[in-house]
């Protein structure tokens, strides 16, 4: 897996995942780009969350 915001490798707990609340798509993030408030776009219907 990757983060859906600056693709870095997701290894053990340093990453979360969640669904997009338009399509339901699995989005993961690592804990730095969430600590840091990076922006994300969900791969399959382009939603843009913070």
């Amino acid at each position: 897996m990757r983060c859906v915001t600056c693709n870095s490798n997701l290894i053990g707990a340093t990453y979360v995942a969640f669904p997009c609340p338009i399509c339901g798509e699995t989005i993961y993030r690592c804990k730095r780009c969430r600590r840091l408030s990076n922006p994300y776009v969900c791969p399959k219907c382009g939603f843009e969350g913070p």
